[in-house]
């Protein structure tokens, strides 16, 4: 079902510069329900799996059977199933329930919340961090680069200090003058990892060119596949991004919609599956010469973990399987004066100037040529003529 469709209001505020000419930031974000874009409202009923109890049964899994017994009880008292059916707005922005209360008072620290449960609602109306990076002032192959995130230089989610790192810049702009060799690096807070793309082609976009740079089919490849991503498991199959460490320890997987460039064996799991670059990959698409994003789609699939757990009843019917919830495309695209004033000052202005300097060129060789011209003809030597005249014969001579 859908899109659902939501506009995305970013402001940066406690703006403040640094010495070392850096500059720290946070920024803020809204989401405003689109519904003349979208296919339905948010009043729109929906069935997915209900990640209160098939991920807090996971997360269960290891403790002794008589807590499990308990949980397998309070989800009985609450009426609580495996499948949770609630309006598209409340699965996404939150919902008020008993369980989750039950859960704050007797399992402190379980679940991020202690309000309304929802798959988004921690990012509405929230920041993403306080970031710190470079203004390029200094040297422009450093513009903004991360140099600090909530104070830190590192993080420390995963298993490895090369997975912790911090690398690249905010992903907002990239340094200028890149070329097909160059990667585009960032730091997402909400993966909570470093990721990099790599180039796939030349391109243009409304007259301006740009580099496209798409996702590497190692960017989500498990352990086995592509050792330098051993420190991001316990892994799955490749395809399946494990972010259950910065998130509470749920078991929720990030992957590709529709696991696009993942292991085949996923799609044999659920029905409906049909991956394709075109509807599922994501791109960034960037004018080499600034650095500037021009037209981007970021897709990403928010998967759950889900199995049958021994002494949780609500469980006893499900498959060891992950389970895709669902999935969603950030876009975003330079348009209006600010593509035209893009389009006169990176494009036309630099054309012109191009043919000025021939036409420029040819004219001065032009001048060149009459002037050379003119010189050789004014040092030609002077000539006169002499006749001499006799009654035989009449001769002239030069």
């Amino acid at each position: 079902m859908g899109p659902y469709v939501y506009s995305e209001k970013r402001q940066k505020e406690n703006i403040t510069f640094h010495d070392n000419h850096t500059v720290s930031y946070r920024e803020y974000r809204r989401y405003f329900f689109e519904e003349s874009m979208s296919v339905g409202n948010e009043s729109d009923v929906v069935t997915i799996p209900n990640m209160l109890v098939l991920g807090a049964s996971v997360m269960m899994e290891d403790m002794p059977l008589p807590v499990r017994l308990m949980l397998s009880t309070a989800l009985t008292l609450f009426k609580e199933e495996a499948f949770l059916t609630k309006p598209v707005g409340e699965l996404m922005w939150g919902y008020d329930s008993k369980l989750v209360d039950f859960l704050n008072q007797y399992l402190p620290g379980m679940l991020p919340t202690s309000g309304k449960f929802g798959l988004f609602a921690e990012f509405n109306n929230s920041n993403t961090g306080l970031f710190t990076v470079f203004t390029g002032k200094d040297d422009i192959r450093k513009v903004h680069k991360v140099d600090f995130w909530n104070g830190l230089k590192k993080v420390d989610y995963w298993r490895t200090e090369q997975c912790n790192m911090i690398n690249g810049t905010a992903g907002q702009m990239w340094p200028p003058f890149m070329t097909t060799e160059s990667t585009l690096p960032f730091y997402s807070p909400d993966a909570c990892r470093s990721m990099e793309l790599v180039f796939q082609r030349k391109g243009k976009m409304k007259g301006i060119p740009l580099f496209r740079f798409v996702a590497p089919k190692t960017l989500f490849a498990n352990g086995t596949d592509y050792p330098p991503n051993e420190g991001f498991c316990p892994c799955r199959q490749s395809g399946l991004l494990n972010v259950s460490s910065c998130r509470h320890n749920s078991p929720v997987f990030m992957s590709h919609p529709h696991f696009y460039n993942a292991d085949p064996a996923l799609l044999n799991t659920v029905i409906g599956l049909s991956p394709s670059e075109e509807e599922h990959g994501l791109f960034i698409d960037i004018h080499p010469e600034t650095g500037v994003p021009l037209n981007v789609s970021i897709k990403l699939q928010l998967n759950l973990y889900i199995k049958r757990v021994l002494g949780i009843i609500q469980t006893d019917r499900i498959a060891e399987v992950v389970m895709p919830m669902i999935w969603f495309e950030e876009r975003g695209y330079i348009d209006g004066s600010v593509l035209t004033t893009f389009y006169n000052n990176l494009v036309v202005m630099p054309a012109l100037l191009e043919y000025m300097q021939y036409i420029f060129i040819g004219l001065g060789l032009l001048f060149i040529l009459v002037a050379v011209h003119l010189f050789l003809g004014s040092r030609r030597p002077s000539t006169a003529t002499v006749c001499r005249k006799s009654p035989m014969l009449a001769s002239c001579a030069t």
